[in-house]
């Protein structure tokens, strides 16, 4: 049964909302990147040593934050939620938390693509992403790998593997 206590999250979107909803521009998704690495390093130099880094990373509509939402808070985690599709974009995250001591994990929220436009399509107007923006991901995305300073790899599969409940490790 999942703890009640709300993990704490970094995901750029976080940064794009306003009183009215969410805003996006490049100029204000760089801003929020940017905001997201700060808040990393922040948190990794204020928190207890040995802190869990865990790169959720998956299509846009994947269900990350959803996952993370079901997941035992413990204070030593520090969740990174995006698409996040190559290992270019997974990099920097990695090399903040190597800096600071931390053990770094990856999470793929694995799912075909229909799967991920059809739940995209159901968010709110605000929380959309644009389809080409999903499929361009879908393009892009390359599995995480232990090459990248990964410690272990969890990959959650729409369809679990059988014998697997929630996916397998590498």
């Amino acid at each position: 049964m999942a703890d009640h206590t709300a993990p704490f999250i970094i995901n750029p979107d976080h940064f794009l909302k306003t009183d009215n909803g969410r805003v996006w521009t490049p100029e204000r998704s760089e801003h929020a990147w940017q905001q997201c690495f700060a808040t990393l390093e922040h948190m990794l130099k204020e928190r207890p040593p040995r802190q869990v880094v865990v790169i959720v990373c998956g299509l846009q509509g994947a269900g990350k934050s959803s996952w993370i939402a079901q997941q035992n808070s413990r204070a030593d985690i520090i969740y990174f939620d995006a698409a996040l599709p190559g290992a270019r974009h997974r990099q920097p995250i990695i090399d903040i938390a190597r800096t600071k001591g931390a053990i770094v994990e990856a999470v793929w929220i694995k799912v075909p693509l229909s799967v991920a436009l059809t739940r995209n399509a159901q968010r709110n107007d605000d929380e959309r992403v644009p389809e080409t923006s999903i499929r361009s991901v879908a393009a892009l995305f390359e599995a995480p790998g232990l090459a990248e300073g990964f410690e272990r790899i969890h990959v959650v599969d729409a369809e679990p593997i059988s014998g697997a409940t929630d996916g397998t490790e590498v």
